[in-house]
């Protein structure tokens, strides 16, 4: 499943990003990078350990556990702290998939990458070119949105950023564990409690709407790893 997810943050949490970013170091984004990832990978990153990485990463975090319609589609279980990359200049990266398993850094602990996710700190029309295109069994998507909305996909599938040929795009990245490691079933309760708020926002809490709480409860029981 592949979702918009708008207004993660504000204009005014954008702006403030934008201001630390745009005064901070970056890195060569192929130091944080296998060998098959750094044949296609140009574009900059902040370093892991930047204090300013872990600052602006812990805001998102935040900004997401209060999201409704994320925890919805993602049910998360751990996060990858974010990420932040740059292109610029013709910069961009070829197509190639996540790796499955990743390293907690600071800790000892790995996690399954479930879910990729991309949150756009560049509006649109600020930059041609960087498309993020996923490439899956239905085709190709181009997704290019604006600054404080997230795009979250399975990080199963093939994807690449296009070259980005004026202005700058600027974006933090980063993988979650899913409480239900299933893209099918992750997508059948999405779906099965979007319908329930909607009956919900309809008629109010009735027998009916308490009747698919309990089958929806009684899916992720049956299905989550916690």
């Amino acid at each position: 499943m592949m979702l918009h997810v708008p207004d993660v943050l504000s204009p005014d949490q954008v702006r403030e990003m934008r201001a630390a970013l745009d005064a901070t170091h970056w890195v060569d984004g192929r130091e944080t990078v296998g060998d098959q990832g750094a044949q296609v990978k140009r574009n900059r990153q902040l370093p892991e350990s930047s204090p300013v990485s872990r600052e602006l990463g812990a805001t998102i975090l935040a900004a997401l556990s209060r999201h409704a319609l994320f925890f919805s589609a993602a049910l998360p279980a751990r996060f990858v702290p974010p990420l932040f990359n740059r292109y610029e200049g013709g910069e961009h990266y070829g197509v190639h998939v996540d790796g499955s398993v990743r390293a907690v850094p600071g800790s000892s602990q790995q996690l399954r990458t479930d879910l990729s996710c991309t949150l756009f700190l560049s509006d649109p029309e600020d930059y041609d070119g960087g498309e993020l295109e996923v490439i899956d069994t239905y085709g190709s998507h181009e997704v290019k949105l604006p600054a404080g909305d997230l795009i979250l996909y399975p990080a199963s599938s093939l994807h690449r950023v296009h070259p980005v040929t004026r202005g700058a795009r600027v974006c933090s990245f980063f993988w979650l564990q899913s409480m239900v490691r299933s893209d099918a079933q992750r997508g059948m309760l999405f779906e099965l409690d979007q319908t329930i708020q909607k009956l919900r926002a309809r008629l109010g809490e009735c027998e009916e709407t308490v009747a698919l709480t309990g089958h929806y409860h009684n899916l992720l029981r049956l299905w989550a790893e916690v």
